[in-house]
């Protein structure tokens, strides 16, 4: 008979076998990486040099393309830039992803320096302008003005192959006289909180961007 305080044998025959020595495995539990940042919560190991490092050592990147109004053009250069961009995309022989992110325009800046000009200006013309510029920017903060981004990202395992890429599409879009340059760490993040949060900004739950 077992009592409760009685060590079990665990080397003791059972139906002729001998029970193997067996201990238990320890469960480590996983802490979070601590940091209001988004990359902190969804499964992505980091986001560094322009580049979002997934948990398979897949890398995440590419460009921001300035956007450019061609329809005040004459429609010959409408149509060049719009062939270029055609050949320019053909040459893309991968995946890749066209982004349009929402980002809010700030412009605090810009309205205290109206708000200056407007204190130092006596000349009542001059204070017309200045003013007509305060209703403006105030226009633009009163209906949450946003400035669209435009980027063109694409997934490789390779850093090598990576840089080649980036280089292709700078190229690229150069040609068709478009500006193009690799993506922040910064501008990853914005990409992110707007799929992640609709482009709002918060400090609850799960997904928080700073």
């Amino acid at each position: 008979m077992l009592y409760m305080n009685q060590p079990v044998n665990n080397n003791r025959p059972i139906n002729g076998n001998v029970r193997p020595n067996t201990k238990p495995v320890a469960q480590v539990k996983q802490q979070p990486r601590k940091g209001n940042y988004t990359e902190n919560w969804v499964r992505i190991r980091s986001i560094r040099d322009g580049i979002i490092t997934l948990p398979n050592r897949e890398m995440v990147t590419g460009v921001k393309v300035q956007p450019r109004n061609i329809f005040i053009m004459e429609d010959i250069q409408q149509d060049n830039i719009l062939n270029a961009l055609r050949n320019c995309y053909n040459t893309f022989n991968f995946e890749f992803w066209l982004i349009a992110a929402d980002r809010p325009v700030d412009i605090s800046v810009y309205l205290s320096g109206l708000q200056l000009m407007l204190n130092s200006n006596l000349t009542p013309a001059r204070r017309k302008m200045v003013l007509q510029d305060i209703d403006k920017a105030n226009m633009f903060i009163n209906n949450q003005v946003v400035d669209t981004e435009y980027y063109v990202l694409f997934k490789e395992s390779n850093r090598e192959r990576l840089d080649d890429k980036l280089r292709l599409m700078i190229n690229g879009f150069a040609s068709c006289s478009l500006l193009a340059s690799q993506t922040t760490d910064d501008e990853l993040r914005i990409i992110l909180d707007n799929f992640l949060n609709g482009g709002v900004r918060t400090n609850f739950g799960t997904v928080v961007m700073r």
